[in-house]
């Protein structure tokens, strides 16, 4: 995505990375163990989300450290451009021991992907964070997962079930099936193939990797959004 397209930065994270974490709450309706919490540093405080290990519930077809993926799926945003998904890090010595840590995004919470889908100028960032599923092979995309920001920005979070080494592709983001993927995301993708940065593979298997390479180079070979599998198992549960 072109700089003058990219979300702002925060002027600052170091809370984020190194202010003392104090938890708010639990957050409603997380099938996980996920937290509000405030990061505190030099009178700054930075709102934010934390996913710790141990609040993880096991799943039959993905490994722990659901984690893990929310840091790479940040790692891999900011590798292509696409600056879609909120800061996000590792902290090890949060209060429930090692996890990720979000930034919280102010975001009119009454909308989501089926209401953000009827404004057309909307569509194009939709159709960016489509694509970046793909390349991340997100079996959990639902329609709250897209957010819109007080900043105009149309954000993505919850990536915890992506880069799994098979294909697991579940999304409400069916819109789009048969059109072209936009030129800067093929470009992108053409950079994942020859180079997926060290510190976002250190968080995967190596097999994982492996298939975000090969997700790559079939989506510049064939670079048109796919249909939605027969079976019915192309779509989460819930969708929102």
């Amino acid at each position: 995505m072109p700089p003058d397209q990219r979300p702002p930065a925060p002027a600052d994270l170091s809370a984020l990375a190194s202010g003392e974490i104090r938890v708010e709450g639990r957050m409603p309706w997380s099938s996980n163990g996920t937290f509000l919490v405030v990061c505190e540093l030099d009178g700054e405080a930075v709102p934010a989300i934390y996913k710790p290990a141990r609040g993880e519930r096991p799943l039959w077809d993905f490994p722990g450290n659901l984690w893990r993926r929310e840091v790479a799926a940040y790692l891999l945003s900011e590798h292509i451009g696409l600056g879609a998904v909120p800061e996000t890090i590792q902290r090890i010595d949060a209060p429930l021991g090692v996890g990720s840590l979000q930034r919280f995004v102010p975001a009119d919470f009454a909308e989501h992907y089926f209401s953000l889908l009827e404004n057309p100028a909307h569509q194009d960032q939709l159709r960016m964070i489509a694509a970046f599923d793909l390349l991340a092979n997100n079996a959990d995309r639902k329609a709250g997962h897209c957010l819109l920001g007080e900043d105009g920005r149309i954000w993505a979070i919850d990536h915890g079930l992506c880069f799994h080494a098979a294909p697991k592709l579940r999304t409400v983001m069916w819109d789009f099936a048969g059109e072209a993927i936009p030129a800067a995301m093929v470009e992108a993708a053409a950079k994942v193939a020859s180079d997926v940065p060290d510190e976002l593979a250190r968080l995967l298997e190596d097999d994982e990797v492996e298939a975000l390479r090969r997700r790559a180079e079939s989506l510049v070979r064939r670079p048109r959004f796919p249909r939605a599998r027969p079976d019915g198992r192309a779509y989460p549960w819930p969708l929102v």
